[in-house]
Parts: C-alpha cells; structure tokens; sequence
C-alpha cells in the first residue's frame, strides 16, 4: 500500500496555510508547498508566502527553490517534493501537502513519470528554429505523421506543446501519447486524505481576495515588483507572469498607474479562484470544509481530526 499523507488544497485565500499549520501543530506534521510561485525566491509579498510568524515553528518545503529567472517544470517540483515527503514520512511525521497549484499536486500524488525534458539540448533548438522558420501548422502536421492523436488535440499555436511532443519522439522513439498512457497504468505514489476549503458563498470569497491584494499593496507589492525587474529579471519570463507581477510589472513599465494594476489583480484572483474550485472539484473523494464569512479554524481542525481518524492517519 502507498503511504499515507495529508493534503489541504483550495482557491486563493481561502486558508489552506494556517489550516495546514494548525494540523501540523496537532499531529507531528511538516507542510510541503504545492505553490506554483512560492517555489521562486525574492517573490514574498505576491506569493502570499507564508512568514516565519505565520509559520509558527514548523519546517516548510518547497518555498524559495528556485530563482525568477529559471522556468520551472512540474516534473522538476514532483521530483524534489517528493524528496521531500519521503523524508518526512522517513522520520516518522506526518507530510501535509498544502497548495492551490491542482497540477502540482495531481502529478506528485498519482507518481506520474515525466519523459526526459533538457531546454539545453540541440535537439530541443533545432525543432524553435524550425518553428520559427516553418511556422506552427507546418510542424503540427509533421506531429501528425508521427503522433496523429496528440496533433488532433493541438492547435497551430501551441508552439511550446508541439514541440514538446516532437521532442519526445525524435529523442525516445515514443510519442508522448503513448509515454501517457504509460505513466497513467503506474499506481498511485502516495494515498492522501484531501481537505478542500472553500466559502460558503461566493461574495465572501471576492472580499478575502480583495482584502489580500490590498494587504500586499500595503505590504510594498509595488516595490517588490519593481526591484525585481530592477534586478534584471525578465518581464516575460514565467515567474513575471503569476497574477500581481504581470499586472503591476505592466503598470510599472507602462502607465505608472499601480491603483489600477492592484483593481485587475483583485479581478485576475477571483478568475483564477474559480478555475481552482473547478479542478478541485474533479476529486470526488475530496473532503470539503465550507466556510461562512469568517473562517473559523478551530472548527476546521476539529473536522479535519476526525476525517484523519477515518483515513487512518
């Protein structure tokens, strides 16, 4: 049988951090990020990282991995967070994989493999060059001589996945569909119990995220993005495109006008909240808390005890 974990996931702001503290607290427990932008070190404020405050003494990984420059892969996050779960679970504690990043915690969960990935190898520039040169619709359809069912699900415009999967192809004599289909047959890594906050109702939800971006802007958002782009830090690299750095990058390049970058990135959240709610709610045997308009916390760890007992854990 698979080893046993914790995860808390749910949209933005909806408490997964200090839910997941208060479980670590309770059950000799260590909280593995499963952020998508908190892997990036010099990005606090956005990010929402957790503070050594709110941290309240217990170890958290997955935080500060990685530089703003680098682009990083979801095999590259399940290869090390699953080091370091298994070194938790090693130690006899309990991991808690806390985090609204689905992908990330989907893939590190179900012990999916990834085929080889190197930005750095000919092959992979051989096949950009050729992009730009031919265009998209050229090597979709060579895609299609080799891997007629991924091509069918691509559109000329999806350089990035077209070239991917020629990639594999040409560089493991597989098409990444089958390589899927592979990975897909593999048992689970790990069997987790999984909570999923959530509001109640919605207008609640829009208010916390509203409230947040404001706390950031109160926080020095503003100089944050600007002193990484100060640094050098590229404004189209994948770091500068989570929610607060695009839009407050944008202003801080373009119009100047921040009040109205921090009013998109309220927008830019509650969209991103919604598409959250819709991945999680694909896990049907997700264990919801809902709250009022108030989190209340003690209630949370209470009912979240007592699914731990259900589970096993």
């Amino acid at each position: 049988m698979p080893p046993k974990i914790l995860v808390v996931s749910g949209p933005t702001a909806s408490g997964k951090t200090r839910l997941a503290v208060e479980l670590a607290l309770a059950h000799n427990g260590e909280v593995v990020s499963a952020d998508s932008m908190q892997i990036y070190r010099r990005m606090d404020i956005g990010t929402a990282k957790p503070t050594p405050e709110e941290m309240r003494g217990v170890p958290h990984h997955m935080i500060d991995v990685a530089d703003p420059e680098e682009d990083f892969s979801v095999a590259r996050y399940v290869d090390l967070a699953a080091r370091c779960v298994d070194d938790i679970l090693a130690r006899g504690k309990l991991p808690i994989l806390a985090g609204g990043t689905g992908l990330y915690i989907d893939s590190l969960l179900s012990g999916r493999t990834f085929a080889h990935f190197d930005e750095q190898s000919p092959l992979r520039g051989e096949l950009e060059e050729r992009m730009r040169a031919e265009g998209g619709q050229a090597l979709l359809e060579e895609l299609g001589k080799v891997d007629p069912d991924s091509a069918a699900r691509l559109h000329p415009n999806d350089e990035k996945r077209i070239v991917r999967a020629l990639e594999v192809y040409y560089s493991t004599g597989k098409t990444i569909t089958q390589h899927n289909a592979e990975t897909k047959a593999i048992p689970p890594r790990y069997e987790a119990l999984t909570l999923t906050l959530a509001f109640s109702h919605r207008e609640d939800m829009w208010a916390r995220i509203d409230q947040r971006v404001d706390e950031m802007m109160a926080a020095g958002l503003v100089q944050e993005v600007e002193d990484l782009l100060q640094s050098g830090v590229p404004q189209r690299c994948t770091a500068m495109q989570a929610i607060g750095y695009k839009e407050m990058a944008a202003a801080l390049l373009g119009s100047g006008d921040t009040a109205a970058a921090a009013e998109e990135i309220k927008l830019r959240s509650r969209q991103y909240a919604k598409r959250q709610l819709t991945w999680f709610r694909r896990n049907g045997a997700a264990k919801w808390l809902y709250w009022d308009r108030v989190p209340d916390f003690a209630a949370a760890l209470q009912a979240s005890t007592g699914s731990m007992k259900e589970f096993g854990i």
